[in-house]
């Protein structure tokens, strides 16, 4: 969750960031607010994308300032675009190991 200034005051908002998989390969990021905004205030919505090719990887993010849970209830299961989607909460992005495999070695010659 983030929390969002909200006007010029010291009152925050949170913002909910909902995951959103099995997604068609036509959907795009403009599809996808557009089917989050009917719940609530839709800050982005953003389908991933393959680096590469440009393609769709199935799946994206909504970050909703509000109505986040009547979406995540509503959508989850639903159809998108010929598909049956998949909603829930973002979980944090696990820290990534850049270290490669390998370990063991050292002294063979123990037996």
């Amino acid at each position: 969750m983030f929390f969002e200034p909200q006007g010029s005051g010291s009152s925050y908002v949170m913002s909910k960031n909902i995951f959103v998989g099995s997604l068609a390969w036509g959907t795009t990021s403009e599809g996808l607010e557009q089917a989050f905004s009917q719940f609530g205030t839709v800050t982005s919505a953003k389908v991933i994308t393959d680096r590469e090719t440009g393609r769709s990887k199935g799946f994206g993010f909504v970050e909703m300032e509000s109505g986040a849970d009547e979406a995540i209830n509503a959508l989850n299961g639903s159809e998108l675009d010929g598909r049956e989607i998949v909603v829930n909460e973002a979980r944090p992005r696990e820290p990534r190991s850049y270290g490669g495999g390998g370990g063991g070695g050292g002294d063979r010659d123990r037996y």
